[in-house]
């Protein structure tokens, strides 16, 4: 018997293998970053191939089908910030998606200091048509401008649109507190779906630096496995839970190395959830001050 409600398997944790699983093609629309944070390089194109969106959609499409067989395909605008761009060259870039053989939804990653007023409109205008997703990159509500990503996201569940919010855990100055404390606001602004991520040193970047001269130190791995933990403890049960762990670029990636065995992190997840029998949502309570 599952003790967890929205699971099938051993997970205690709200899967996307739960609800059907989703095939995303991924998609380099070249739409460039306003401020490119200290941890991201613009070089990081990991999942994405050169050329023009059908291009590009062609070879998700081969790759895809090669692995699962003939499936519905989500166009997944990852790289850059998918909604810095006029409304015009916006709609050109979706249509483009859109009209690939076999793609029926989107999921749109951007940061929500991109999504003025014509854009939110336009993103409805999509909704209306098409499933949609828009990844919206919070990472730590202990930041200047939280105010303004909770007006966007406030935006956005009004017109409808699903929201998938994107956590980093070990960011500088971060504490474990504060990463759960990131959690609990989170949980009580019932996203549809959470991407929790660990903070990467890669080649090229800013935090590169700081941790080459020690200013910086990446989590531990136990600290790590046991902050996500926590942190899914209030998280609702309904939200689906699509990744608790990246895939950092082997190529540039400098620490913390041990991110590379993602087997290993998501089992250990999944045994520590068992050994402290809990679960996700265990400690959820909306109205909880």
């Amino acid at each position: 018997m599952n003790v967890f409600k929205y699971s099938n398997d051993n997970k205690r944790y709200h899967t996307l293998a739960f609800e059907g699983r989703v095939y995303k093609a991924c998609i380099n629309a070249g739409l460039s970053c306003p401020n490119y944070c200290i941890f991201c390089s613009e070089k990081s194109k990991l999942f994405t191939s050169e050329g023009s969106i059908t291009e590009q959609l062609i070879k998700e499409k081969e790759r895809i089908f090669k692995k699962y067989g003939e499936v519905p395909l989500c166009a997944y605008f990852q790289s850059g910030t998918n909604t810095n761009a006029p409304v015009e060259k916006l709609k050109e870039l979706y249509d483009e998606a859109l009209n690939f053989e076999g793609v029926t939804s989107l999921s749109i990653a951007t940061r929500f200091d991109c999504l003025g007023d014509d854009v939110l409109d336009l993103l409805s205008d999509y909704n209306n048509k098409v499933p949609l997703t828009v990844e919206l990159g919070l990472q730590t509500i202990h930041r200047e401008d939280y105010s303004l990503f909770l007006e966007k996201y406030e935006e956005l569940k009004r017109r409808n649109i699903k929201v998938c919010l994107h956590l980093m855990d070990g960011l500088p100055g971060e504490t474990e507190e504060m990463m759960i404390d990131t959690a609990k606001v989170v949980g009580k602004l019932d996203p549809d779906a959470l991407k929790i991520h660990l903070t990467y040193v890669v080649e090229g970047t800013k935090l590169c630096e700081m941790y080459k001269t020690g200013k910086y130190e990446p989590m531990s791995f136990d600290s790590y496995v046991s902050t996500v933990v926590k942190q899914l403890e209030y998280i609702p049960a309904a939200t689906v839970i699509e990744r608790l762990t990246g895939d950092g670029d082997k190529r540039t990636l400098v620490a913390p190395l041990w991110s590379t065995d993602k087997i290993k992190v998501l089992g250990t997840i999944d045994k520590l959830f068992a050994s402290l029998d809990t679960y996700q949502g265990s400690k959820y309570n909306k109205n909880a001050l």
